[in-house]
């Protein structure tokens, strides 16, 4: 693999990782969003999906988000007769947002980000030392 198929899978890596944390973020900022009508379903957390994809062109293989999926996990209900949300019963369905999960998880994107960062750091360096040498 040369060093312009190196920048171009680590580039693949950083853009699937910063949807990656956009989605963590929209997950995060939606953990309190209960729904509009009562007994309605509230935010349901999503997760984006990666597969590895050929790129015919260049012949390396680059990551691609084909989907961003909902959670099927199970809503947790919170007893708040008051909230306009609330079913017959008293019970609001909440977001199946987990903070702990989503941190965790943000943390192992931004560590993704940074791999690719400084893999395209050092195929530039590489190609600096390259050039020097030629001088």
């Amino acid at each position: 693999m040369d060093l312009e198929n190196s920048v171009q899978v680590s580039a693949s890596g950083l853009r699937a990782q910063a949807l990656r944390m956009r989605v963590i973020a929209e997950n995060l900022a939606n953990a309190d969003s209960v729904a509009q009508t009562p007994g309605g379903e509230p935010y349901r957390r999503r997760i984006p999906t990666f597969r590895a994809e050929l790129d015919k062109t260049s012949g390396a293989t680059e990551v691609e988000v084909p989907s961003i999926k909902g959670d099927k996990s199970a809503f947790p209900r919170v007893y708040q007769p008051g909230n306009p949300a609330a079913d017959a019963k008293g019970y609001v369905l909440m977001p199946n947002v987990n903070a702990l999960t989503e941190a965790a998880d943000m943390k192992a994107a931004q560590r993704g980000y940074e791999a690719n960062l400084n893999a395209i750091e050092a195929a530039r360096n590489l190609t600096l030392r390259t050039i020097d040498l030629l001088k």
